[in-house]
């Protein structure tokens, strides 16, 4: 059976689809980005242009054929940190999921995959989550969902629970599919951190690079050498359950996200490549050097737990089996050279050039 294609939406540095093309059974074809930083980042790391084009300027014409829907779609509307106003949100990031029914309708799938924060499943009442549910059951679509934390589903350790949804067009896949058991934490600190080299001094803090007594209280408080601490405008705080906490798309802006460790050459902040190890991601992920730093933090915050995705992605692919040997026939999925040679607009060939 072929490789299953990919079509990936607010795709970031390609998280999602690192996840799913680790299982050899899925090839992302396309994917759309507006934020041409990230765009940049992905397109180190896999061999097609990103269409670097605002989604609302996307014809779904102009997208080529495709098996599986990946989109991580904007999370501020939703998130807890937000204003909560989800699909009423006035920046119009609550409307986008609109935006992938649209495509959705014209393209019709056979797999979608949503990712988002926690909070959307308690959003106004369960009326937001409800929503989405609904929409994706008018579009002919079986779907499951479930909230699953990094540390407990991904072996990484970072405390970072987000929920997914799965929906699948055959009834047959849909029944024979599972999210994933949780698997012991077995990845450490040590294996995502470097405590034992000096870096360049530009993450180090020191006294009197801060206004205040912020050095000051760091080195007091910070008194375990295998631990990740933040400053929290106030005060020092220490995870205390042995993991990365949440990371954030501030998280290089410096204020209380920045996650700090102690070596014995001093306390620093976490690298921006310790930030995409504490998301999954392989040591061979490439990042830009000609971007700010700021910028791949922000990247690294905004994207997800790889190996999380990995594991649900697998689970797709015991499911996808299970129903081709139940019928004792494959599934129906785009040949490759339509997907190929799908029309591209000149709007779509300016974008990607």
């Amino acid at each position: 059976m072929g490789k299953l294609k990919c079509a990936s939406f607010f795709a970031g540095v390609g998280g999602i689809d690192k996840g799913f093309e680790k299982t050899g059974r899925f090839e992302t074809i396309y994917a759309n980005e507006f934020d041409r930083k990230p765009c940049d980042t992905f397109e180190l790391n896999f061999p097609i242009k990103t269409d670097c084009r605002d989604i609302h300027e996307v014809q779904a014409s102009e997208i080529p054929a495709f098996d599986v829907m990946l989109a991580g779609f904007p999370c501020q509307a939703f998130s807890i940190a937000g204003l909560r106003k989800g699909f009423d949100d006035k920046k119009g990031r609550g409307t986008l999921f609109f935006e992938l029914v649209r495509i959705i309708k014209e393209h019709q799938p056979s797999i979608l995959f949503l990712e988002n924060v926690k909070n959307l499943v308690s959003h106004d009442g369960g009326n937001t989550f409800r929503v989405i549910l609904d929409e994706l059951e008018q579009q002919g679509y079986h779907a499951k969902y479930q909230v699953l934390n990094a540390m407990e589903y991904g072996n990484v350790p970072q405390n970072r629970e987000r929920i997914y949804i799965v929906a699948f067009k055959d009834e047959a896949v849909y029944k024979n599919f599972e999210f994933p058991h949780p698997v012991r934490l077995t990845k450490k600190l040590d294996d995502i951190i470097d405590f034992d080299s000096k870096l360049d001094d530009k993450y180090y803090y020191t006294a009197g690079k801060y206004k205040g007594d912020i050095y000051e209280k760091l080195v007091e408080a910070m008194d375990d050498d295998r631990a990740v601490y933040q400053w929290r405008r106030q005060y020092v705080r220490k995870n205390k359950s042995g993991v990365v906490p949440t990371l954030t798309a501030n998280q290089g802006e410096g204020g209380h996200n920045v996650c700090l460790v102690k070596t014995k050459y001093g306390i620093r902040k976490m690298t921006p490549h310790e930030c995409f190890n504490t998301q999954g991601f392989d040591e061979d992920f490439k990042l830009p050097t000609n971007q700010a730093e700021s910028r791949l933090y922000k990247q690294a915050g905004n994207s997800v737990c790889v190996s999380v995705i990995n594991r649900i992605a697998e689970q797709i692919v015991v499911a996808l089996d299970e129903a081709m040997a139940e019928r004792k026939e494959p599934l129906p999925i785009i040949p490759t050279e339509e997907a190929e040679i799908a029309p591209v607009s000149m709007g779509q060939e300016l974008a990607l050039a």
